[in-house]
């Protein structure tokens, strides 16, 4: 993988490692009518009880059927209903044995993380989820803006998107062929800069990044790759 295909692979990875992930909780599995009601009870005993049905199907893209596998899955692998952050590394460490996913995961827990108590309640997965799923192409790039903006200030800095390419780096890059050279990530944020920092200020900004984002036919058609996945 090249450095052009590791900018695409930062726009896309998030989606297919949930991919992953909903696919070891058995959340793609389909429901049966029976399933459907017992998921129904089971909203009002779980120990953290999420949203209403109605109002996470108004929040999100997800038909009360979607939803309720959806629940199922997340309740069996969480049964607090909560995942802390050392579990979320865990998941994400069983994809990447050759690899280092710790940073990634930490990065991606704290954009799922939408409260910043420290743990992904039901609500905020489903509502990450159906943004990634099958949110407009605005959406998913306001995520992901989110995702890179470590601090969360409103600005993507070029300390922050090296971190995030480093994190990328130590989970796949050094087993993708041929190998990166050490400095790859470095040269992909260079190249970020160029592409996005419209005003040469040192920073990104979310119209910078929706603007050049949306005038790049790679990465719009990275963005509409997974609409039908569940």
């Amino acid at each position: 993988m090249g450095i052009q295909g590791m900018e695409l692979c930062a726009m896309a990875v998030v989606v297919l490692l949930f991919i992953a992930v909903l696919k070891q909780f058995g959340i793609l599995e389909p429901i049966s009518m029976e399933d459907s009601s017992d998921s129904e009870l089971e909203l009002s005993m779980v120990r953290h009880q999420p949203e209403g049905l109605e109002q996470l199907q108004a929040q999100t893209k997800f038909t009360k059927m979607e939803l309720q596998s959806l629940y199922r899955g997340f309740k069996n692998e969480c049964p607090s209903g909560l995942v802390d952050e050392d579990t979320f590394k865990l998941i994400y460490a069983q994809f990447f044995p050759q690899g280092d996913a710790t940073t990634y995961a930490h990065f991606l827990f704290n954009a799922f993380d939408a409260d910043r108590n420290g743990a992904i309640c039901f609500e905020d997965f489903v509502v990450g989820l159906s943004i990634l799923l099958r949110g407009t192409v605005q959406e998913k790039l306001k995520w992901a803006f989110n995702l890179y903006d470590i601090n969360k200030d409103g600005y993507i800095t070029k300390e922050e998107m090296l971190a995030i390419m480093k994190s990328i780096y130590d989970m796949m890059g050094r087993h993708t062929y041929p190998l990166l050279r050490e400095d790859a990530p470095l040269e992909h944020v260079e190249r970020f800069f160029q592409k996005m920092d419209r005003n040469q200020d040192g920073v990104v900004t979310i119209d910078e990044f929706l603007e050049t984002c949306q005038k790049d036919e790679n990465i719009m058609n990275s963005m509409q790759l997974f609409e039908n996945v569940i």
